[in-house]
């Protein structure tokens, strides 16, 4: 059994990758699909607008404007008329052609240009950043214009191609372009690759494309004529159980049904997927007769569902009882069948799959048999669920950590939602039997100032409750390694060390003073260590160094904080002048190059640097450590604070650190500012003697 299952879950696993790589490239464009949807809503000849106005008994040349915005034009027949009679008089011709272009309206060439090139450049700049979107933008106007239906399919396909081989082409290249040269070469190259990737998509890929969507459409249509449309359901349903739904859903559906709604006004496809009746049945059947914390979750997973849009939450629920994947499908084909009976559709994508989204997006006409569409799946599940959990043998509560647990392992990541159905601590508590954990590392982009600060508090925490054999230490994410057990991170920077340390537990945070997800490391640490530092509270070490390496007990090997770099009143006022202030300080103590400035700038772009209790403590990039000369620190103090990414912060202090010498320090400032008394003595002072005094003598 064991030599069939491993190849299905790997492939499993790829068609996964695969939809949330499609998926990665149009979500983040949803918002361009939804303003399509509403400009073809409002201002096509059969939309709201015009519609209403005919109603209020408005004459056809008021609706000028709105005619002209959808496209369709009230004079476009007499537009033609003069290019048509215009008879080689060029004047006229000219005169009749910009007459007519002005009744192009926006709904044509957003789908055909905008919505197409925006997918594309998502997904090259996906593979090779802005330069691989550039040209993978390039590339896909080939397609575009080799075709006569929306390049969808083949933006998914350019976009991507063109950020790889130019990734490709320049790695050729990369260490052979003399020194003035390499804008010269970069923007030539990616505009002469461009060139020839347009011409292949005009070409070669276009046909191709154009081919498989038609061969596609053929398929729908013969579903829909003979009246099968329903059973697509019995693939769609368990593959949104298994995540396989982003391939289909984001592959072949959105293409296809925007192709649709471009010739009819909408489509049928759009809610193949995104109906929320079937998870809106099958959780109101949890919340009647379910058990245990799968009972007690299922009314909010409802309304999170039904109006959040967030189908993944219902998913745990089928994986627990997997005999209501009936009801699923059930449900879900009797949603489609409404739709066709009525013949309704959505204008456009309806993402998330929100009941809002839902309404935001169907067309006129469609109402009717949307709403019955959604209430009439939601009465089958119901029903079908209800039938199998009432009969269902009793065998005590519902594992639903287990089935939330199962569902991320499917995913491959952390469910957003997983919280909302395990209390918050589930990913802590199912570590719970992984085993002792021994070595925890705190990782931030540097690793010379976020994480030390981080490493510090945690490791007095840890060593207080008497777990003096679990070693906490700092890292820059890149220099991370798969040997640790658990990896504290800023919650922007956890996606990067799950990349690096993918079998390690980990945990986000988003205070590093004082985050609560420190105390509850310190309690999976009673779970999984055996309750050792319970029963021993007092084998807390002696006040020594809190420094993981070698060369931090050591102490520093000069001066790291002078007075000169101590300022008691900063004359910055918003956060890039307090950086700037703090980092000046740095160059004038000879501690780093000027630019290194520009790189504690650019690290507060990725990640916040505020630290909790009034303190940010600004840094260079892991790149510009090369920028620095010896390990220093500065200090500005802002009476009247400082806006902190809408954080208060009165003290910021600038981190240099050469090597390690800088971390003891680091761990005493930390103590300073965990205490209440010592940070109003830091307010209270007047002169950098009376700060130094407060920070307890840092150097010494």
């Amino acid at each position: 059994m064991s030599t069939t299952e491993a190849p299905r879950a790997g492939a499993r696993v790829h068609v996964q990758k695969f939809g949330t790589f499609l998926s990665n490239m149009v979500m983040p464009n949803i918002a361009a699909f939804i303003a399509w949807g509403l400009i073809t809503a409002l201002f096509i000849e059969q939309g709201w607008i015009a519609a209403i106005a005919r109603n209020m008994g408005a004459s056809d040349e008021s609706l000028n404007w709105v005619a002209r915005l959808g496209g369709w034009g009230i004079n476009a027949d007499s537009c033609a008329a003069t290019i048509t009679n215009a008879q080689g008089a060029t004047e006229q011709l000219a005169a009749g052609m910009q007459a007519c272009s002005s009744y192009g309206g926006m709904v044509s060439p957003m789908i055909t240009y905008l919505l197409p090139i925006l997918i594309a450049y998502t997904g090259g700049k996906m593979v090779y950043d802005v330069r691989g979107g550039v040209v993978g933008a390039i590339a896909t106007m080939g397609v575009i214009a080799g075709t006569d239906i929306p390049m969808f399919m083949g933006a998914m396909a350019m976009g991507p191609l063109g950020g790889w081989s130019m990734k490709r082409l320049d790695a050729l290249w990369s260490d052979k372009i003399r020194p003035g040269f390499e804008m010269l070469v970069n923007n030539f190259s990616a505009g002469i690759w461009g060139m020839i990737l347009a011409v292949f998509g005009f070409f070669v890929m276009g046909p191709i494309v154009e081919a498989f969507s038609k061969g596609a459409a053929s398929v729908v249509e013969f579903l829909v004529n003979n009246h099968l449309l329903p059973l697509t359901s019995i693939l769609i349903e368990p593959a949104k159980i298994l995540f396989l739904n982003n391939a289909i859903n984001h592959g072949i559906l959105t293409p296809l049904g925007t192709d649709q709604a471009l010739n009819t006004g909408k489509s049928v496809l759009f809610l193949l997927e995104a109906n929320p009746g079937p998870g809106l049945g099958l959780l109101l059947a949890y919340s009647l007769f379910g058990r245990g914390q799968a009972k007690a979750s299922a009314p909010g997973a409802a309304i999170i569902h039904f109006f959040g849009g967030i189908h993944e939450i219902y998913f745990p629920y089928v994986l627990m009882r997997p005999i209501l994947i009936v009801g699923m499908i059930l449900s879900g084909a009797t949603g489609v069948l409404v739709n066709v009976i009525f013949g309704s559709g959505l204008r456009a994508p309806a993402a998330p799959g929100s009941i809002i989204a839902v309404y935001l997006q169907t067309a006129s006409g469609s109402y009717i048999g949307v709403t019955l569409s959604w209430l009439a799946a939601a009465a089958v599940s119901f029903l079908v669920c209800s039938f199998f959990l009432r009969t269902a043998k009793d065998t005590g509560e519902d594992d639903l950590a287990a089935a939330t647990a199962n569902m991320e392992a499917m995913k491959g990541k952390k469910s957003s939602v997983a919280g909302h159905l395990t209390g918050g601590g589930a990913s802590l508590d199912d570590a719970a039997s992984r085993g002792p954990i021994k070595d925890i590392v705190f990782a931030c982009d540097a690793g010379m100032g976020s994480s030390a600060m981080g490493a510090s508090v945690l490791r007095k925490k840890i060593q207080s409750a008497g777990y003096n054999d679990v070693t906490v230490v700092n890292k820059a994410i890149s220099n991370l390694t798969d040997t640790f057990d658990l990896v504290v991170t800023h919650k922007d920077l956890t996606d990067r060390a799950k990349q690096k340390t993918g079998s390690a537990i980990h945990v986000s945070v988003d205070n590093f003073m004082g985050s609560p997800r420190y105390d509850e490391i310190v309690e999976l640490l009673h779970k999984t260590n055996g309750g050792q530092g319970a029963e021993a509270p007092a084998a807390a070490p002696a006040p020594a160094a809190p420094a993981p390496a070698p060369a931090a007990a050591a102490g520093p090997a000069e001066e790291v904080l002078s007075r000169q770099s101590i300022v008691v009143d900063g004359t910055a006022t918003d956060k890039a002048g307090a950086i700037t202030e703090a980092g000046k300080l740095l160059v004038a103590a000879g501690a780093v190059d000027a630019a290194y400035v520009d790189a504690m700038h650019e690290r507060e772009k990725s990640v916040s640097t505020y630290m909790g209790n009034l303190l940010a403590i600004p840094h260079g990039t892991n790149e510009a450590k090369s920028m620095i000369k010896h390990s220093a620190i500065s200090f500005v103090r802002y009476p009247n604070g400082i806006d902190w990414n809408g954080k208060e912060v009165k003290f910021v202090i600038g981190i240099a650190g050469a090597g390690n010498d800088h971390m003891a320090l680091l761990g005493k400032i930390a103590d300073v500012f965990l205490d209440k008394n010592q940070v109003a003595g830091l307010e209270e002072a007047t002169s950098p003697e009376q700060i130094e005094a407060a920070l307890g003598k840092v150097n010494g």
